[in-house]
């Protein structure tokens, strides 16, 4: 069964056992079904805190090991964790650990690459924050390492163990909405005009090690908005917006149009609205050409605020039937109406329905990764799927910086109307870093 074929009894299913796709036994030990999952974190800002009081929730996970070049989040995060933790500077340390069964990912994006082929060359499984890269070719050298070493993984991509989203792909699947031609994503707000400011670059502090946090980015002066939370608005480190809320996005689309690549797109943009120091465009319309009949859009803005149809992101799906409007609070149906023609009145094409007061649930995603590193079975959101949404996402990239509209070649994974824009698949990491030995697998 495909990742975006799974229906809500499925996914019951799955929580408790993993997918019905086994791997192959991997050469660490096999763990039984009452032991605990002894996890280290490599990466703990933000997002790493975040998903280690997601990790205390599961009662069957144990963290043994946090990693950062930053001693103070490292601190912090051993402390939230009970304390007793081991605490590593270099990731590489912390894979050499022989005891580590799996490790969560939580580095800024243009580590993850390195971070998740040394993992596999570890034997670890891996949990792994989206987007999962910042390249195409990236992404497949991690599924081809995670392969090869027959390695449990999970992206955390949250919505896709989120119950209201995965009733809402299952009406989808079961046609309730009728052939939908038109999918619309959105992400508005309003930081004009300053946005993020513009600090000067200044000494890194003192608890950062500046040079190991850009690992295989080229080297740049510190600057408060490259590192933390607004590295994503960088593209040594990121893809912007687009592969960021629109990781999120792209992972319910595909999975619910049961597709797993665009055949073309076309991103238009820049930065409109903010004066500040980023790179990444504040504004863009981004649309995919996806399956034989349906067009998906994401419009992105950070100079108006104006909500669509009351929400300031979301998800919607047009269909001959009716339109679902989707959030991180629920979702609604709206019919379509046509006009009887033996009555003359107008009739409903589908049922009304709504269900809302919901939010995203990390620790079903984090559960279903612990059950399926006992089971050796297949994640629900595992590496290649979080590939194939991740790489629609930076095709949208690609087009940007061609300025032109973009075909592929999903199987091939090549741009075949423009191949000069097959350079952008490409990402050149600093000496001595390097990925492209497993583009070869």
């Amino acid at each position: 069964m495909g990742q975006q074929e799974i229906s809500r009894r499925d996914f019951v299913k799955t929580t408790a056992a993993g997918t019905a796709t086994l791997l192959s036994a991997s050469t660490s030990n096999v763990l039984g079904a009452n032991e605990k999952v002894r996890v280290g974190f490599i990466g703990t800002g933000n997002r790493g805190q975040y998903n280690i009081k997601q990790f205390l929730l599961c009662p069957d996970a144990h963290i043994v090991a946090v990693c950062d070049v930053d001693r103070e989040r490292m601190a912090q995060a051993n402390e939230l964790a009970g304390g007793e933790a081991e605490m590593f500077h270099d990731f590489r340390e912390l894979l050499d650990r022989k005891d580590i069964d799996a490790v969560c990912i939580t580095t800024p994006d243009h580590w993850h690459c390195l971070n998740f082929i040394y993992a596999c060359e570890a034997k670890k499984d891996i949990y792994i924050d989206k987007p999962i890269s910042v390249v195409i070719t990236e992404g497949r050298a991690m599924v081809n390492a995670a392969r090869k070493n027959n390695i449990v993984s999970q992206v955390g991509s949250e919505q896709h163990s989120t119950p209201h989203f995965l009733e809402a792909v299952d009406l989808i699947h079961r046609g309730v909405l009728g052939p939908i031609s038109v999918v619309k994503c959105w992400n508005y707000g309003n930081t004009a005009p300053e946005g993020l400011g513009n600090p000067a670059d200044c000494d890194p502090p003192e608890t950062l090690d500046w040079d190991l946090w850009l690992g295989p980015a080229p080297k740049v002066p510190y600057n408060p908005n490259r590192c933390f939370y607004n590295y994503r608005w960088f593209w040594d480190y990121c893809g912007g917006q687009l592969t960021d809320w629109g990781a999120h996005h792209m992972d319910i689309i595909l999975w619910a149009l049961k597709e797993k690549a665009p055949r073309a797109v076309m991103c238009q943009g820049g930065i409109y609205a903010l004066t500040d120091n980023r790179e990444t465009p504040d504004t863009f319309e981004c649309t995919w050409e996806i399956g034989e009949k349906t067009l998906v859009t994401y419009s992105y803005r950070n100079g108006n605020g104006f909500k669509h149809n009351g929400h300031s992101y979301g998800i919607e799906f047009y269909g001959t039937e009716g339109t679902m409007t989707l959030t991180r609070s629920g979702y609604e149906i709206t019919p379509e109406k046509r006009r009887n023609a033996k009555t003359g009145e107008e009739e409903l094409r589908c049922e009304a329905k709504e269900s809302w007061g919901h939010d995203t649930q990390e620790v079903r995603q984090i559960q279903n990764f612990l059950d399926c590193v006992k089971s050796r079975d297949r994640c629900v959101c595992d590496i290649e799927w979080g590939h194939r949404f991740t790489s629609a996402l930076q095709l949208g990239n690609v087009s940007y910086h061609a300025k032109q509209r973009v075909e592929w070649d999903a199987e091939k994974e090549q741009v075949t109307n423009l191949p000069e824009a097959n350079k952008y698949l490409f990402k050149d990491y600093r000496h001595p870093w390097s990925y492209m030995e497993w583009l070869k697998s």
